[in-house]
């Protein structure tokens, strides 16, 4: 019998591959494009154990029976981006992120919003931690869809993905959130103090107990991505993002990390995008990563191409195509104990992970080696 998460997963897919079909043509705009200049620079498939294979040493480990935060900590804060109407979803996110780590380690909080957030809200999220809690209001010209961009091409290009059915396809604000996600939420002055950062969201699910800190494994192993999940991005709602990516690397070939992550994005050196992403919406990473020069000058050239509103870029493929050429392969981590579900897919730990955890999902509704699954890309990098 299919389990429901098979389920779920064979109807996605079946939705994506025919919006896959239906916009194949184009993907021969890769094809045509030489990107021989910037060839030395990429790095394919290496040999080795991936970096999530060797257990965290235990030191690392709270001791049993803890009743006060740890002593060491890195410069790190929890991050959310929500409204005043999504409070019960920040209040359930939130617990579980206090239950299973957070009391123990007490990071602080920024919560960022296109309005302010009301005394409500702030009441009710500043009583379920005693970490420190800041409010922060979106500056308007990074929230809202730029005066350059043509609105007239922009809704009719909206219109023509609403008619095709693609997932936020007609949404002005949705294509605000994932610009503001792509390249401002990192410059905020709530941000500002901060080296590392968790990006959690409303409605979200941890299942199990993190007894470590992953910020000092980030700091310590020098990583600079960590992600659960990574799947396909929807073919139709970036048919030109490649193409912008390797025009920007012709310009900029000095950027690119020789020991990146290519493999991961590209099966053939770069030519063409394989379309896989972490799921951004679990981040553990290193804000100086997006603040650095590559990436800032990426995002840059992206933004005045128009696509996050002529076409329906995400902040996902962005982010992790940014992180996988500006960064060693070595420094994205595959956080394997962290128990995390994001509607609908989760990753649920296996084996001595899921027992030391003490996790409450069931193992076999996991979606790493479903077949829309990129975890096994991951795996071949190294």
């Amino acid at each position: 019998m299919m389990t429901p998460m098979r389920y779920v997963v064979l109807v996605l897919g079946i939705i994506i591959s025919l919006h896959y079909i239906l916009s194949f043509s184009h993907e021969a705009y890769g094809r045509a494009t030489s990107i021989s200049n910037i060839k030395e620079h990429i790095v394919g498939s290496g040999s080795g154990v991936p970096p999530y294979k060797v257990p965290i040493p235990e030191e690392y480990y709270t001791a049993k029976e803890v009743a006060s935060p740890q002593g060491r900590k890195a410069n790190a804060v929890i991050v959310m981006l929500a409204r005043n109407g999504d409070l019960n979803g920040v209040i359930s996110s939130m617990k579980q992120m206090e239950d299973r780590f957070n009391k123990k380690f007490q990071y602080p909080y920024v919560f960022l919003n296109d309005d302010d957030f009301n005394e409500q809200f702030k009441k009710r999220i500043t009583e379920l931690t005693d970490a420190k809690v800041e409010f922060g209001r979106i500056p308007a010209d990074e929230w809202h869809q730029p005066s350059w961009i043509n609105e007239t091409l922009a809704k009719e290009n909206r219109e023509k993905m609403m008619q095709n059915n693609v997932i936020y396809g007609g949404s002005v604000p949705y294509r605000n959130m994932c610009r503001f996600n792509s390249g401002f939420f990192y410059r905020h002055e709530l941000l500002k103090p901060y080296k590392y950062y968790w990006r959690v969201e409303p409605d979200v699910k941890f299942f199990c107990d993190l007894d470590y800190d992953p910020f000092l494994i980030m700091q310590d192993q020098k990583k600079v991505y960590g992600f659960t999940i990574s799947l396909y991005e929807y073919e139709a709602t970036i048919p030109t993002l490649w193409k912008t990516v390797k025009d920007f690397l012709k310009e900029n070939p000095g950027l690119v990390e020789p020991d990146n992550a290519m493999a991961f994005l590209s099966d053939d050196g770069g030519e063409s995008y394989n379309r896989c992403h972490f799921w951004s919406n679990f981040e553990i990473a290193d804000l100086d990563l997006w603040r650095g020069e590559a990436y800032s000058k990426f995002f840059d050239y992206l933004d005045e191409k128009g696509g996050f509103y002529y076409e329906r870029w995400g902040d996902a493929p962005v982010h992790s195509i940014g992180a996988a050429l500006f960064a060693k392969k070595e420094q994205i981590h595959f956080f394997e104990d962290i128990g995390y579900r994001h509607e609908p897919f989760q990753h649920c730990p296996q084996g001595a992970s899921h027992k030391k955890g003490k996790c409450w999902c069931d193992e076999t509704q996991n979606f790493d080696y479903e077949w829309y699954s990129c975890l096994n890309r991951y795996d071949k990098m190294f």
